[in-house]
């Protein structure tokens, strides 16, 4: 560990690399269970730095985390090979807001909240919106093409990023895309490297899309008996016309511990829950908020309630971000799961879940993305400590993600794959699919140095 942490000392300089106990506790994990230390942690401030580092990495066969804020759910920032994490949390730096090319340029390590806030201020908008976006770093977002609430208006990650500048396991520096809106300048390079989990490259800037914020925007929120009826009113919602910005469901397990945790009064009524939110002009959402009311009122929702602009409908979505802290008040572990089903299959998800949870005795709640099929599924479990129990949780798992893959549905929807999904891997890609992501890994990574042991090995 000495000798390896004074080469980089000698390299980068004091400043940049750690060996405390502290540090090398932190970034030996993120929001998952698993956890394996680094060798040593380089805090790396430019480009040039981390092309250093890897030049050096890629020389001596040292393995290399990439990481940003660590809030991720699937191990993917776990250094399982010890060797280097390399963090880009201080490269921070909104470097560029140009309001006329309507884009932004920022450093890996800024928050994803703190340049939504910034664009905001102008009157603009960056769009995706994962839950944890006054932590997640849009590093971070771009290795696990990140989405949110509001992907099914909007897109995801990738429909932001216009160009990157990233560095490859050999220390090479490469810029692809740019500020154009419109780019088919070869092939693409961005979308390759968007969703990659840090085992590609490292990236180091981006150039993402803005576009106009909209001026007004205006809430449902309606209880329903059954999670059957709140799906229908998915369905019907979108089959006659209308485009929300963000569509969210919640089962009837989250809502009661909503009503444990927040308690009954701010917890909407029945067994199951309906966010629907829309944007756009204020004369337009004020009549297809009254629409929709109708409509949704029509379709068995036992209780509903309206909310018009920012401050409004915050509370709104304060309920709605309240759902994960209300189910870890449990005190069980949460194996948050990040699916993704045709929309169709909502109900046989959801009946799927409650079968599973009769048969395996832990419980099991659903919420999350309606109007794109992208539901978190949660087992809940009293412990990843027991053997016993971790058994069943994973046999659990299994079944779970083996159905969803028998109904064309996918395996994670934001999260990314890392190591909590590493062994479905192979079920939910064809063979041919398979090669070709390890003859990519191999072209751009030969020595295999980049975050290693994650879902390619």
């Amino acid at each position: 560990m000495a000798a390896l942490a004074d080469q980089l000392t000698a390299l980068l300089g004091p400043s940049r690399v750690s060996v405390t106990e502290t540090d090398l506790a932190t970034h030996s994990t993120d929001k998952w269970f698993a956890s394996n230390p680094p060798e040593v942690v380089v805090h790396a401030e430019s480009a040039a730095e981390v092309s250093e580092v890897l030049r050096f990495a890629n020389a001596n066969r040292i393995p290399v985390t990439p990481q940003g804020s660590r809030v991720g759910y699937v191990g993917g920032c776990v250094p399982l090979q010890g060797g280097i994490a390399l963090s880009v949390a201080r490269m921070n730096k909104i470097k560029e807001i140009t309001l006329e090319d309507g884009v932004a340029v920022i450093e890996p390590g800024v928050i994803t909240g703190h340049l939504q806030n910034e664009v905001r201020k102008l009157g603009w908008f960056y769009p995706p919106d994962p839950a944890s976006l006054k932590e997640c770093s849009l590093g971070g977002n771009i290795a696990t093409n990140a989405g949110g609430p509001r992907c099914l208006k909007y897109g995801v990650t990738r429909h932001y990023v216009l160009g990157l500048e990233a560095v490859l396991a050999d220390g090479s520096i490469v810029k692809a895309g740019g500020r154009c809106h419109k780019n088919k300048t070869g092939f693409d390079l961005v979308g390759l490297m968007v969703g990659s989990e840090g085992m590609l490259g490292v990236v180091t800037e981006a150039t993402l899309r803005l576009i106009p914020h909209p001026p007004m925007r205006a809430m449902l929120s309606a209880g329903f008996k059954s999670f059957a009826e709140a799906a229908n009113a998915v369905q019907r919602i979108l089959g006659s016309g209308f485009l929300p910005s963000a569509l969210e469901i919640a089962d009837k397990f989250t809502l009661r511990a909503a009503r444990e945790y927040l308690g009954a009064s701010v917890t909407p009524e029945g067994d199951a829950h309906l966010l629907v939110e829309i944007d756009g002009q204020p004369e337009s959402v004020k009549g297809e908020i009254e629409q929709l009311a109708k409509l949704v009122t029509s379709l068995g929702s036992i209780c509903l309630n309206k909310a018009m602009g920012d401050e409004a409908c915050e509370a709104f979505w304060k309920l709605r971000r309240e759902f994960s802290y209300s189910l870890r008040n449990t005190g069980l572990i949460k194996l948050n799961e990040d699916i993704v089903v045709p929309r169709g299959r909502l109900v046989d998800l959801v009946d799927f879940a409650e079968k599973l949870q009769s048969e395996t005795g832990f419980p099991v709640a659903c919420f999350g993305h309606a109007g794109d099929g992208n539901i978190h599924v949660n087992i809940m479990v009293p412990t990843m400590d027991d053997p016993a129990i971790r058994e069943r949780a994973e046999a659990a798992l299994d079944r779970l993600f083996h159905q969803v893959i028998a109904w064309n549905g996918a395996i994670t929807g934001e999260h990314g794959i890392g190591v909590a999904k590493k062994r479905w891997w192979r079920d939910a890609v064809s063979p041919a699919a398979h090669e070709t992501h390890l003859r990519l890994k191999a072209a751009l990574d030969p020595n295999g140095i980049l975050n290693p042991g994650k879902f390619l090995g």
